[in-house]
């Protein structure tokens, strides 16, 4: 038997897997360098890339700003949004899924077009309303912004999950004398757990990682850890350091999450709305 050829194309595979995952992975191991050097080695040119690493940077964001209070506000408009948001794309992807109509393409079309609108384009009518409504820098206003932002991604998302229930296990239980609320909590929810889960972690992320509506809605009192980051830019220049340290804080936590619930991502990304 002769023996197989010699897997070149299997090392160039490999090679290339390696060097795209250091390119991807190089602006991250950059960013927490940066967090543990001075100004000076920050700055410096060619960058150095040994060094005695000091916590001063993250000492200093804490004491310019309070970073628990930023956290605070960044847990709890992420959660409360996606909670929200599952609240209300949850019947509206069941109605869609189960009881067609032949506008429901439309409608679903119509709801993915909107996130094609560059959000500066609503910008104005939104800060204008949050102001009318008292809603400016508060937890409220960036809840409602932060659902209705993410509003179309979750029905789609759902949509895709429900109409893959088969139908006859629903007229099973209507036939059963199920009502419509039994049949949501006892059938539809068992079955579509994963869909909710999925869906849910991945607005999550997306509310977490918002930074334009924080920016722009929010300031002291509301603002999320991207206002946080934001306020280390002043007119004298960046403080690259300090800039750093205070990213390495905001991303930390969505990070870890994400490392823990992965499978679940990327089940969402795969089998929701972009399949």
């Amino acid at each position: 038997m002769r023996p197989s050829p010699f897997p070149y194309t299997l090392i160039l595979r490999t090679l290339a897997a390696w060097a795209i995952t250091l390119l991807l992975f190089f602006p991250l191991a950059f960013l927490v360098m940066t967090a543990f050097k001075t100004e000076l080695q920050a700055i410096a040119i060619p960058p150095e890339f040994f060094f005695s690493p000091t916590l001063e940077n993250f000492h200093e964001v804490q004491e310019r700003s309070d970073y628990l209070l930023y956290a605070k506000n960044s847990v709890i408009t992420s959660v409360v949004s996606t909670l929200l948001g599952l609240l209300l794309a949850a019947p509206a992807a069941y109605s869609m899924a189960f009881f067609k109509s032949p506008r429901t393409r439309d409608v679903l079309m119509w709801m993915l077009s909107t996130k094609m609108m560059p959000a500066v384009g609503a910008l104005v009518p939104i800060y204008v309303m949050a102001q009318k409504t008292a809603l400016l820098d508060t937890q409220l206003g960036l809840i409602i912004v932060f659902t209705l932002s993410n509003l179309p991604i979750m029905v789609w998302m759902l949509y895709s999950h429900f109409k893959d229930i088969p139908h006859e296990i629903l007229e099973a239980a209507r036939m059963d004398g199920a009502t419509l609320w039994q049949e949501a909590r006892l059938v539809l929810l068992p079955l579509g757990m994963g869909g909710l889960a999925s869906t849910g972690l991945l607005c999550l992320v997306l509310s977490w990682n918002e930074a334009f509506w924080s920016l722009n809605l929010s300031a002291a009192k509301a603002g999320t850890l991207a206002t946080l980051i934001a306020s280390y830019s002043s007119p004298e220049g960046l403080f690259w350091a300090k800039l750093s340290a205070a990213s390495l804080l905001a991303i930390a936590p969505i990070v870890v999450f994400g490392w823990f619930s992965q499978k679940q991502l990327v089940q969402g990304l795969t089998f929701g709305a972009v399949k």
